[in-house]
Formats: structure tokens, C-alpha cells, sequence
């Protein structure tokens, strides 16, 4: 509709080109054109990333330096959950910005405002963005966070609007025939919970649920919420264990979220003219610094099992492509080693060894060669449970075991790891100094709530003292990764292009041709990404769609 423009503060404009009686883009654009194609000149703006697709289906590329003051606020308070213009225009310059709605009134389309009135509502945009810029490029200096900035989040974001560009294909006539699939399956266990239960019922109802499960059915409730009974995911499992019917409502909640959210859904969401997904990739959402992903959001796709391997496939590479899969092996543990200086983790990444295997050998008092799956699947719990900060009863929860034996297992844990309790206890009193905590790369968070009187709003900032560290450094590490390969692709002029970053994974459509190359091209990218005290290992796969290359 228009493009908004200040050069100095308080002096705004706007360049009207698409509203009701006005189009004059050709004439606008083969202005602006320069300016935002000069890499010499800087662009300031509060979310770059949707300016800058935006200007790019104009056929025009924002170059230079990138002041983008939605980052620099979530930098600067990674704990907030939103950093709109309006939330940081509040906070820093106590001005209340003029919300949409009031602009758009009752019309249709901002196209039908008129330009004297869309004016004052679009260049208070651009005006706000360049007051901000100069207060929180300030502070993030003065915080020590600018080279965390330039370095890092800064050319992270046109690789995020590369790769939302991009976009990834998905195969639509495979998603028709896992609908009628999962359809059939949902009709099975809806047979299966009406004989249970004796009466047919609207499942997806939490009221006549839980009027079956606590009335009919006489099932102990284990938690109010302000309308009844909760029939939440906990409650559901914690049920199962005295009845059948739990179970079998958590297997249609599976089943039917997965129809709904993404069988059904992908289809709809999918661009008509290409077939591709075109996912947004979040830069100021997670407090750790993670990216996330929404509209869908494809970090939920449920990885394990028969179903997540099915929708894993209907993301597909292009004609004469791969999809190419690219995953830090235990990137968190490995974190932990280095930053605990644990001795026993790091020989044990350091010569490879089976960490769940050894850390399972630990707890059950038994040699390596006779470690069973499922002593291992308890070790594997309790290794990454004590990065989380998990204490004896949310151990107990995850293994369906007494407090008292999760307990023993935490001490035999850090009997074998204490370097690991000296980290947590060290990190902890720091934070309690500081007021906050940092990653390897000097990404800060917050804790104002470390020295809370109250001992469960202290308990979760001691565990968030001693994740984010860890879970912060490890998406460090994966968007050193993400800019190292995108760089060296573009270098070598490669055609493969990066699509998606789910958690510790890159994804990549990669033309056979260039295979070879872009393998070594992107494990040298990711292992060399950081130096730690053990080696990175990044595990490789490729194949005609996403679950093929795992």
C-alpha cells in the first residue's frame, strides 16, 4: 500500500502507491530503489525481516547494515514474549502508538484510507524506529551485547528471509491419502472409547469428558480448573494408569491433532502457484535465544514413531533435488561437558563412547557390555533431565518411579559427574550476583526472580540459571552454523539452498549434482561452528524427502 521513510527524528513520511485512486509504485520504486539497494546506507526499521520480503516481491533488495529494533529490544530482555512497535514504544519512550484498528476504522483494506489520513498512522512506523534505534543500540553496547548483534542476529536475518522465501515443497496428493488414513483411525478409536464408556459423547468436549471419566466411570479427579475438572495431557496419563478409557482419549488426541494441524492444514496453507510451505521463522520468541517457527509450525512435527516418519515424508525435494538433513549429535550434553569441565563426560566425548550406556553402567552399578535398552532409556531421562535442572520429583514423573529411587539416581549421577554439581551450584550462586546469566557467546537473560523469597518462583529461575546456558549456547552454536553454510554456499555460487531449522536439525534442497560438495561443504560449516573441549558431531543423511534423509 506505501512505504514509510524518516531520515532525521521527528520528520517522518509516507509514500502512498497502492491506495484507492493512487498507484504510482512504478514511479516510487524507481526512486527508492537506489537508496535501499546502496549498501553504503544503513536501514533502520522495527522487524526488517518483513520489509525486507516485502521490497524483494517489488523486485527490489534492502542492502547495508541492518538496525533492526525488534531484535535489539528482544536482546535486550530476551524474557519478554512480545516486542511489537507498539509493547517497545511503551517501554522505551513512553509513547502509545496508534494501533491498526483505529487507522483502518471500518473499511475493508488499508488500500481504502485515504493517504492524508494512512500519513500520520504509517510514518509514526518509520519515526518510532528511528527514536528507538539510537536509546536500544545504546544500551546494547552499554550491556555488552553489540558484537552478539552485528555478528550474529544481524546477518541472521536475511538468511531467515532466504529460507522463508524458499520455502519447502510438500506432497499434497500424499496429505489427501494420510487425511482418509488417519480419518479411519480416529473412527476406530472413537468405536473403541463409546464401548468403553458405554454412551456416545463429544470427545473433543473437556465438560463431557470429564463427566464421563469422574461421574459415570467414578476415575479420582486430580486437578480443578475454573470450569470443572481438568482433563489435561497430565491429568489423561496420570488416569491411565487406573483405566483404559484415559488411554484411549490421549490416542485420539494425537491422532487428531495431527489431521488437524497438519494433514488438514498443510494442504490449505501451501503457496498454489509452487506447492512449497512457507513457514516464519522467529528470531524474538524464546527466551533462550532459540528461532521457532509458526504458520505452521514445524517444529512440533512429532519426529518418533510410524506418524511422524509419515508426515516427515510428504515434505519433499524438487525435481532432480535432494532434501539433505543435517543434526548435532547430543549438542546439549556435549555443551554441558565443555562448560562443566566434567572430566568424565569429556573422555567419553572424546573417545566417542556411548554416554547414555556409561552414565546407565553408573546408576545400575553394572559394566558397560551388560546395559539393557531400557537402563539406558532411564540414563538417557536422567542425562538430559539434570541440563533441564529436574529435581527428584519431576525424575520420579518422567520415569513412573518413587521420588526416593529418582533421588538415588540423581546422587549416582552426579557421583560419576562432579564436575556437573559444582557447574550447577557455581552458575547458580553467580546468577544470584548478577542478576542474570550468559552463554558461551555473551547472549544474556535476565533472572529477576533468582532471590524470590517465594521457593518455587526461585526453584524455576535456579533452573532456568542452569538451562539457558546451555540451551542458549547451543542455538549460538546453530546460527554460527546457519550463517557459516550459507555464506560458503553462496560463495561457491551452489544452487542448494537452506529451508529449514527445526531444534539442533538444518534442512537443505540440495540439486544432485551438487551433493558431494554441499555434504562436506555444510558437516565442515556446523562442526567447526564453535571450539569447544570436545568434539561436535554432526550426523548426515539425504534422500526424495525429510524422513529419507534421517
Amino acid at each position: 500500500m506505501g512505504i514509510a521513510l524518516c531520515r532525521e527524528k521527528g520528520k517522518a513520511f509516507y509514500v502512498p502507491v497502492r491506495h484507492n485512486n493512487v498507484r504510482n509504485v512504478d514511479e516510487a520504486l524507481s526512486i527508492l530503489k537506489a537508496p535501499l539497494e546502496d549498501s553504503s546506507i544503513p536501514k533502520i526499521g522495527h522487524n526488517l525481516k518483513f520489509d525486507i520480503l516485502m521490497l524483494r516481491g517489488e523486485d527490489t533488495a534492502v542492502k547495508g547494515d541492518l538496525y533492526d529494533t525488534m531484535v535489539a529490544a528482544y536482546l535486550l530482555n530476551p524474557n519478554k514474549s512480545n516486542h511489537s512497535l507498539e509493547d517497545t514504544g511503551i517501554e522505551y519512550l513512553s509513547h502509545r502508538k496508534r494501533p491498526f484498528s483505529e487507522a483502518l476504522g471500518k473499511r475493508d483494506s488499508f488500500a481504502d484510507v485515504p493517504p492524508d489520513e494512512a500519513t500520520p498512522y504509517a510514518a509514526e512506523d518509520a519515526a518510532l524506529a528511528m527514536e528507538l534505534k539510537e536509546i536500544l543500540f545504546k544500551k546494547l553496547d552499554s550491556e555488552g551485547l553489540s558484537e552478539l548483534y552485528f555478528s550474529m542476529e544481524m546477518p541472521l536475518i536475511r538468511i531467515l528471509a532466504d529460507m522463508e522465501q524458499a520455502g519447502v515443497l510438500v506432497d499434497t496428493e500424499r496429505l489427501g491419502e494420510l487425511s482418509k488414513e488417519l480419518e479411519r483411525e480416529l473412527d476406530l478409536i472413537e468405536s473403541g472409547i463409546y464401548g468403553i464408556s458405554g454412551e456416545n459423547f463429544n470427545i473433543n468436549s473437556p465438560k463431557q469428558l470429564a463427566q464421563i471419566l469422574f461421574e459415570k466411570l467414578g476415575l479420582k479427579p486430580t486437578k480443578k480448573t475454573k470450569t470443572g475438572f481438568s482433563t489435561s495431557v497430565e491429568v489423561l496419563e496420570e488416569l491411565a494408569k487406573q483405566h483404559e478409557l484415559p488411554q484411549q482419549i490421549l490416542n485420539y488426541r494425537t491422532f487428531y491433532k495431527l489431521k488437524t494441524t497438519y494433514v488438514d492444514a498443510l494442504p490449505r496453507i501451501a503457496n498454489k502457484q509452487t506447492g512449497r510451505i512457507h513457514t516464519s521463522f522467529n528470531q524474538t520468541v524464546t527466551a533462550t535465544g532459540r528461532l521457532s517457527s509458526s504458520d505452521p509450525n514445524l517444529q512440533n512435527i512429532p519426529v518418533r514413531g510410524d506418524w511422524g516418519r509419515k508426515i516427515r515424508e510428504v515434505f519433499i525435494a524438487d525435481k532432480d533435488c535432494v532434501i539433505i538433513s543435517a543434526d548435532y549429535s547430543q549438542v546439549e550434553l556435549r555443551i554441558l561437558a565443555h562448560m562443566s569441565r566434567d572430566k568424565g563426560l569429556i573422555d567419553a566425548f572424546i573417545h566417542d563412547a556411548d554416554i547414555h550406556t556409561n552414565t546407565a553402567a553408573q546408576l545400575f552399578g553394572v559394566a558397560n557390555e551388560v546395559v539393557t535398552s531400557d537402563m539406558r532409556r532411564v540414563a538417557k531421562t536422567v542425562n538430559f533431565g539434570v541440563i533441564y535442572g529436574i529435581s527428584a520429583f519431576g525424575l520420579s514423573e518422567s520415569l513412573g518411579i518413587s521420588p526416593k529411587e529418582a533421588g538415588v539416581f540423581i546422587e549416582q549421577y552426579f557421583a560419576k559427574y562432579g564436575g556437573v554439581k559444582d557447574y550447577m551450584e557455581e552458575t547458580i550462586k553467580k546468577a544470584r550476583t548478577d542478576g542474570y546469566v550468559t552463554t558461551l557467546l555473551g547472549r544474556k537473560r535476565p533472572l529477576p526472580d533468582i532471590n524470590n523469597s517465594n521457593s518455587n518462583i526461585r526453584q524455576q529461575s535456579e533452573r532456568f540459571a542452569i538451562n539457558t546456558p546451555i540451551q542458549g549456547t547451543a542455538a549460538d552454536l546453530v546460527k554460527k552454523a546457519m550463517i557459516t553454510a550459507s555464506g560458503s554456499l553462496k560463495q561457491n555460487n551452489f544452487k542448494t539452498r537452506m529451508i529449514l531449522q527445526i531444534h539442533d536439525e538444518l534442512v537443505f534442497e540440495c540439486p544432485h549434482d551438487e551433493l558431494n560438495r554441499v555434504l562436506s561443504l555444510v558437516k565442515e560449516a556446523m562442526e567447526n561452528a564453535l571450539t569447544l573441549s570436545v568434539p561436535l558431531k554432526v550426523d548426515m543423511g539425504w534422500g526424495e524427502n525429510w524422513a529419507k534423509a534421517h
